[in-house]
């Protein structure tokens, strides 16, 4: 009531309407660079094989970077398909202009569903008899073909047909006159392994599986069916993973999975994660620091706090364990990161203040910090860091 009150006080038609303009940096926020996207593409395509085509993998909303920005750039880089994980991303691609195709990589089973996925000319991918019947009978009541792509399991015991029931089933899907087979596909499940090029290391015995199937079914002579078997690092691997198109993610954001080829792919990271300070304090020797009391400080100390926490997506196991970046130098994070906050000790500044910019993931100077970095910390893995971050922090495009 007293709020009322005093509104009724006060003429706020004579201030401008800031609230439609609030800065999109004005707390913390993601910065994309597209080109990096495109440049990675590029640099991505110039290892396949001759005419291996390249679809990037745009899921959760581009591993956090904004699917449209990230689609847009890859398709500048060559990118000839895109893949997502849920129908909702495939039709928010679609109402925003992107014409390439677009497989869903997840499992659509409803017959409602698969209407939609049509109506929106998505692919689908199948994964047992049930839905390619209902796909067949989609396409036969409007008079066109369905196109899709079939899934086989050759070891990630996920989504697609039972390996050793495959071939007999895909004489009888081949018989289906309304669905178009766009593709035919399986997953690799440790091809980041350090073992994979042994011949006895499951990523192996997962491709001649595949390839045996692909022999019994004579696929080669269905010239249009597009093969594809490897991921980010089943690609970087070795060109026999390769086949018709690979299906790149995090890669293409510039991250390698495998650690030993980094260096030699020179790709550039897409994504900064940057924050101000909010408030700054001074506190004496022996006073602790946010829930807990874990870290107690030694000496007198100023501390920066940070306007993002673990309802933003920064991991809360990572409390004590990263720094942060400032004019090219580091500041340790300290005590506990809470749901909208963290601390950093910046007693070793003189220059950083409340609207300071601070780097938490990203560059600044010759000074990195990356998500490989976090997920070591945090015992986890770089994609789960990605995509961890929340709709509340705003994605700005820098390029």
């Amino acid at each position: 009531m007293q709020h009322r009150q005093t509104n009724q006080l006060f003429n706020f038609d004579k201030f401008p309407n800031f609230e439609k303009d609030i800065d999109l940096k004005q707390r913390a926020w993601i910065e994309v660079t597209g080109k990096a996207i495109e440049t990675n593409v590029r640099t991505l395509r110039s290892k396949l094989s001759k005419n291996c085509q390249f679809m990037a993998v745009v899921k959760a909303d581009g591993y956090g970077h904004d699917a449209k920005v990230v689609s847009e750039y890859a398709i500048k880089g060559g990118a000839s398909e895109l893949g997502v994980a849920t129908l909702k991303e495939g039709i928010k691609l679609r109402s925003s202009g992107v014409q390439k195709p677009i497989l869903i990589l997840g499992n659509l089973y409803t017959k409602r569903d698969l209407i939609i996925c049509f109506k929106n000319d998505l692919m689908p991918t199948i994964s047992s008899i049930r839905e390619c019947l209902i796909c067949n009978n989609i396409g036969k009541h409007f008079g066109l073909k369905f196109p899709l792509h079939l899934k086989v399991d050759t070891g990630m015991s996920r989504l697609g047909f039972e390996y050793n029931k495959f071939v007999q089933q895909f004489e009888n899907i081949k018989s289906f006159d309304n669905i178009s087979i766009e593709g035919i596909y399986s997953h690799l499940s440790c091809a980041d392994e350090l073992n994979s090029l042994d011949p006895k290391s499951i990523t192996q015995i997962q491709r001649q599986k595949f390839q045996e199937l692909l022999k019994q079914i004579n696929v080669g002579r269905n010239k249009n069916i597009k093969i594809h078997l490897a991921n980010s690092a089943g690609m970087l691997l070795d060109k026999n993973f390769h086949f018709h198109m690979v299906r790149v993610g995090l890669s293409m954001y510039g991250y390698s999975p495998l650690a030993k080829i980094d260096k030699n792919l020179l790709l550039k990271s897409a994504l900064s994660l940057k924050v101000k300070v909010a408030f700054t304090r001074t506190i004496d020797k022996g006073v602790s620091v946010s829930y807990g009391g874990t870290f107690v400080s030694d000496r007198k100390t100023k501390l920066a706090v940070l306007s993002i926490g673990y309802a933003d997506g920064v991991p809360r196991n990572l409390s004590g364990k990263i720094n942060v970046i400032h004019n090219n130098k580091f500041y340790p994070q300290v005590g506990s990161i809470t749901m909208d906050q963290m601390m950093v000790d910046i007693t070793d500044s003189n220059e950083i203040k409340v609207g300071s910019t601070m780097v938490l993931l990203g560059s600044d100077g010759d000074k990195t910090i990356s998500p490989q970095e976090w997920a070591r910390k945090s015992n986890t893995i770089p994609w789960e860091i990605l995509c961890s971050f929340k709709n509340r922090l705003p994605k700005v495009q820098v390029d």
